[in-house]
């Protein structure tokens, strides 16, 4: 299946930003978090949560509790946006409009269904299992999943029905580019 195409939704203002399908779909899949989007009477409601980008059925799994307002809201509104990112190096400029940092990130648009077919709930969870504890195997390290724990979450399927991935990334000797980490350091190092 291709990916998502751009629509009014995922247009991006810099188009020297804007990366590849490729880009986007190894971002999705190498990314640790994300943030879904529901909404509920027109209110909007985000929830972090661990994901997986199942790129042959181009959707994207994640899971929360049985009951719930994520849940609520996706059987009232199957709308939905996704959305993972990366900061890099703080880039610093003599003036301060033109300070900038490093980033990446993907924003996805679709519907989200709860998903009601075991089987399907059942291969969702395994692919988050495998990509969060690869090195770990059902039957030989953990107990596979059963159809009481089943019971006890809620599997979601976002469907991709548009996508945009926005990245500004400069060259290793930008002069004076920090780490967010190091500006505590870099603060007490500066003359006063």
């Amino acid at each position: 299946m291709s990916g998502g195409h751009l629509d009014e939704r995922t247009k991006l203002r810099r188009n020297d930003r804007a990366a590849d399908e490729a880009w986007i779909r190894e971002f999705l899949h190498e990314s640790a978090v994300g943030v879904l989007a529901t909404v509920h009477g027109g209110q909007p409601f985000v929830n972090s949560n661990i994901f997986v980008y199942d790129q042959d059925r181009h959707a994207i799994y994640l899971h929360t509790a049985r009951t719930g307002r994520t849940r609520d809201n996706v059987e009232v509104d199957a709308k939905a946006a996704f959305t993972v990112y990366e900061t890099g190096r703080l880039l610093p400029a003599d003036e301060a409009l033109e300070f900038s940092i490093e980033y990446g990130g993907v924003v996805v648009f679709g519907a989200a269904v709860v998903v009601e077919d075991v089987e399907e709930a059942e291969y969702g969870l395994q692919l988050l299992l495998d990509k969060y504890a690869p090195h770990l195997k059902p039957g030989r390290d953990y107990r596979p999943i059963t159809a009481g724990e089943l019971t006890r979450t809620s599997v979601f399927r976002l469907d991709i029905e548009s996508w945009s991935g926005k990245r500004k990334y400069v060259e290793p000797d930008f002069p004076g580019a920090y780490q967010y980490d190091d500006r505590k350091r870099l603060a007490a190092e500066a003359p006063d």
